[in-house]
């Protein structure tokens, strides 16, 4: 009978529609039971169409939730127990969930069990609650869950629970993954994927253009995508994702070198979107460590992305003050600006980003070398409502573009002028007797600042959080004065003495 009931179950799975996908799956150590007809090599599984989603461990490495040792996730499935490079074949079943553990033989079993007085087993909870947990469970786990039971597999892949997909692992087949999947959620709505908003597949170096590919041809609804650090990704794959998905917002390409540009056009020297009017509608913009990056690449992304707000280009060291001018003509409604460690930025670049006036609250320019007290006033003059400013490294930075700040942003709340060492007391006298709502502050390195300066700001900003005064000649007893007047701020120092 045991044999008749594998070959049932063998000839069930056959007859159902399926997806097969080869991924790697070398991060999920857990030792599970497989199916006695389940085989160990790449062309065993592949005659196999009983598993219904693919194995958590093929989509990301497991992360404990807390609420996970709640659910029986201990349903048989192949997984990875050798070493990195190991291969394992996933099914997607387009249209039957697993045939083991009925749910309606768990809820009978369940029910004589209650009446027996055992306690009340999981499956008796209603599947709000169900979805409610789901919903916490990073993408792999939702995966397993899938793999327990129909009801479960119901649940697991309903789509109010796939508005985002998050994968990491370096050795992780990320290309293969977004394609299984696309397909598994394209299910009820054929070639289209419309409930995902959100891909973050940050630090997945094997990411290529091929899967994000398939993300922009199944996915017009994305709203945010998050590939920081995926080295492989390239402008192309940039292009198809910006105009197949018209409601992307958020896009992070941080650490991807082959990233120059970003626009609706695939020829980079074209300014001018040929889509009849059509814009990026992307707001926010990180391209850290986007070596490869000019000002003619900038010049594109602006004049395609006119409704950025925040925009972040630390460590683009070939951008200039041209860039900048052009980010201005075409961006004016940017609020958050890095530019750190571009070293080629002056005081004209910060002539130009001064156009931008009241809209401007945010702005880093640390260790751009080139920077005066010349362009901080410039800054402090026309961006009034500047909140945060980071001139960390900008050695040309004295009292005087201090002064200038305190008479002119009053609301600033956030600076850092470490490794300034021009910097003295005097000025920063005159920034605590005028910005009174100063949170954190940071003098890092600051070889001018003495006791008598950190008293005049501990005596005057009362809602000091943060202090950095590490490598500052800081005496034991300003120290102690800031921590009696500043109660909520914490003080970074390297004076032994003090605790």
């Amino acid at each position: 009978m045991g044999a008749n009931n594998g070959k049932q179950s063998g000839s069930e799975g056959k007859g159902s529609s399926s997806i097969s996908s080869d991924l790697s799956s070398s991060t999920d150590q857990t030792s599970t039971k497989a199916p006695k007809n389940a085989a160990t090599s790449e062309d065993s599984d592949l005659s196999m169409r009983t598993l219904s989603t693919p194995s958590p461990a093929l989509i990301l490495p497991p992360h404990p939730h807390p609420l996970s040792p709640l659910l029986p996730l201990s349903a048989p499935f192949n997984s990875s127990s050798s070493t990195s490079s190991s291969e394992t074949v996933a099914m997607v079943h387009a249209t039957s969930p697993p045939p083991f553990f009925s749910a309606t033989h768990s809820r009978r079993r369940a029910t004589r069990d209650h009446h027996q007085g055992a306690s009340v087993p999981i499956d008796l909870l209603p599947d709000q609650i169900f979805l409610d947990v789901f919903a916490r469970l990073p993408t792999n786990q939702l995966c397993r869950c899938a793999r327990v039971c129909r009801r479960w597999y119901n649940l697991a892949w309903d789509p109010r629970l796939w508005r985002s997909i998050r994968l990491t692992g370096d050795v992780l087949h990320v290309d293969r993954a977004l394609r299984v999947l696309t397909r598994r959620l394209c299910q009820d709505t054929p070639n289209v994927c419309l409930m995902l908003e959100t891909l973050v597949a940050s630090g997945c170096r094997r990411l290529t253009d091929r899967g994000l590919l398939t993300v922009a041809q199944c996915c017009p609804e994305l709203r945010r995508l998050e590939v920081a650090g995926c080295y492989n990704v390239s402008n192309d794959a940039v292009f198809e994702v910006v105009s197949r998905c018209p409601n992307l917002e958020h896009l992070d390409v941080s650490g991807c070198s082959k990233v120059t540009c970003i626009s609706l056009t695939q020829e980079v020297s074209l300014k001018l979107s040929p889509m009849h009017g059509q814009q990026i509608s992307i707001r926010y913009l990180d391209m850290t460590d986007c070596l490869a990056l000019e000002d003619e690449g900038l010049h594109t992304i602006a004049a395609h992305c006119t409704q950025l707000t925040h925009l972040y280009l630390r460590r683009c060291m070939r951008l200039t003050d041209e860039g900048l001018r052009y980010l201005v003509i075409y961006c004016p409604a940017v609020r958050e600006l890095s530019v750190s460690d571009c070293r080629y930025v002056s005081d004209f670049g910060l002539r130009e980003i001064a156009k931008l006036e009241g809209r401007l609250r945010y702005l880093s320019v640390a260790h751009c070398g080139k920077i005066t007290d010349v362009g901080v006033r410039y800054v402090a003059k026309y961006c009034s409502r500047l909140r945060y400013l980071n001139a960390r490294g900008c050695e040309g930075l004295t009292d005087h573009g201090l002064e200038y700040l305190a008479k002119s942003c009053p609301k600033l709340k956030s600076l850092d002028i470490g490794k300034c060492p021009l910097v003295s007391d005097a000025g920063l006298e005159l920034l605590a007797l005028n910005c009174f709502n100063l949170k954190r502050l940071s003098l890092k390195s600051c070889e001018s600042i003495t006791g008598r300066g950190l008293q005049v700001v501990a005596a005057n900003c009362f809602d000091l959080q943060l202090l950095n005064v590490q490598d500052c000649d800081a005496p034991l007893d300003a120290l102690r004065f800031v921590k009696r007047h500043c109660k909520r701020c914490v003080i970074e120092h390297t004076n032994p003495a003090f605790f």
